[in-house]
C-alpha cells in the first residue's frame, strides 16, 4: 500500500511534529498561566450549559 519512502517519511513527519508541538507548548507554557487564569471557569459553564440543553431535549421529547 505504500512504499519505503513514503514510510519514512510518515515517521520522519510525525516525530519532527511531535518535537515542535512539545517545544512550542513549553515555550508557551508560562503565558498561558498568566494570560489564561481562570478560563476552566468558561469550560466549567459551556459544558454545563450543553448539559442543560441535553437534558432540557430529552425531557421535552418525553
Amino acid at each position: 500500500m505504500f512504499s519505503s519512502g513514503q514510510w519514512t517519511f510518515v515517521i520522519f513527519f510525525v516525530i519532527t511534529f511531535i518535537i515542535l508541538i512539545t517545544l512550542s507548548y513549553k515555550k508557551d507554557k508560562l503565558l498561558h498561566k498568566k494570560y489564561y487564569r481562570g478560563s476552566y471557569w468558561i469550560l466549567i459553564g459551556f459544558v454545563s450549559f450543553v448539559v442543560l440543553l441535553i437534558l432540557l431535549k430529552n425531557y421535552l421529547k418525553q
